[in-house]
């Protein structure tokens, strides 16, 4: 197997896609000739041309707004948020349209496009280029929320949603794009949504992560073990739908959590399962639920790694949550 980062395999997935199905086309900014801000859509235009691969104007909520009515006559688009921040003048129309498409039409008409958008921090972009707005979206009945964390899942991921008949929205770690590389199955594949990934079996505490996380979350594990601490690591992979069998299977088994997100802590994800895990295991817990987030300001441009979580302080939470 060929060994890819996530931008190749994210480049992979598309072209595989685009070759299967003639209604997938792309768009967004700088997408066509120049291959997108981080390159993942290199090399599409020479092979599927301008009426597959469609640069637009500076304007979100108008690609959003193409996507949608592409989406309604038929086609598959996969609109590109150059970066995540930049997703908000789109609310209304991903929102209150696309999310809601399905439902509002009594199940007439559904939505099939996925928005791909580089989000979070760790590339020194500053408060424009490093937010994680997973957690809004979280918020909107008919959306599915998935990020990945590996190039194997970066491929199979997309590649499910793609086909997928509703709306994705398609959140890459873009601090681990070309840092996280991996062997990637050749030709098509594709992961299932709504299924996490248990990456490390343990028995005393849980540790729930997703994106460039779960790299830290696996970083402070193999760190726990050199002290005797047993961990289990699972990647969240798909935020909505969510695993939870997985998640309250792990729970139930180590009696603790630890859950690690970069986006602020309150209301984050974090906030929803810990509620659930509450709900659904309490009886279960041996200690009570850890987080360990971003911090409830503005992105910071010169103390993003204090912003971080990072191995450490997930480390800490880790032997607090074990000691308890």
């Amino acid at each position: 197997m060929p060994t890819y980062n996530i931008i190749q395999a994210v480049n992979d997935a598309l072209k595989l896609e685009m070759r299967r199905d003639a209604n997938v086309v792309v768009l967004g900014e700088d997408v066509g000739k120049f291959g997108g801000v981080f390159r993942a859509t290199q090399g599409l235009y020479e092979e599927f041309g301008s009426d597959r691969v469609i640069d637009t104007p500076l304007a979100e909520s108008g690609i959003i707004g193409t996507a949608l009515g592409m989406a309604l006559y038929g086609l598959r688009p996969v609109p590109e948020i150059q970066f995540a921040d930049f997703i908000f003048p789109a609310m209304d129309q991903i929102v209150s349209e696309v999310a809601k498409y399905r439902y509002r039409s009594g199940g007439q008409f559904s939505c099939p496009l996925v928005i791909r958008s580089p989000y979070g921090g760790g590339i020194r972009g500053g408060h424009y280029h490093s937010q994680s707005p997973e957690a809004y979206f979280l918020h909107t009945p008919g959306l599915k929320v998935v990020v990945p964390a590996t190039p194997e899942d970066a491929k199979g991921l997309l590649v499910s949603a793609i086909r997928d008949p509703d709306p994705v929205l398609f959140f890459e770690p873009k601090r681990i794009y070309r840092a996280a590389k991996g062997e990637v199955p050749e030709g098509e594949y594709a992961i299932p949504l709504g299924q996490a990934r248990v990456t490390r079996a343990g028995h005393q505490v849980t540790v729930l992560a997703w994106g460039a996380m779960w790299h830290e979350a696996d970083q402070a594990a193999r760190e726990a073990e050199q002290e005797g601490i047993d961990c289990e690591v699972v990647d969240l992979r798909s935020l909505a739908p969510l695993d939870l069998d997985t998640i309250l299977g792990s729970v139930r088994k180590t009696g603790r959590a630890v859950i690690v997100h970069e986006a602020p802590r309150t209301c984050g994800f974090g906030a929803e399962l810990s509620a659930t895990i509450q709900e659904r295991c309490f009886l279960s817990l041996e200690a009570p639920i850890a987080r360990v987030t971003g911090f409830d300001t503005p992105f910071p441009y010169t103390l993003e790694h204090e912003y971080l979580p990072r191995a450490p302080r997930i480390l800490r939470a880790i032997r607090e949550t074990v000691r308890f």
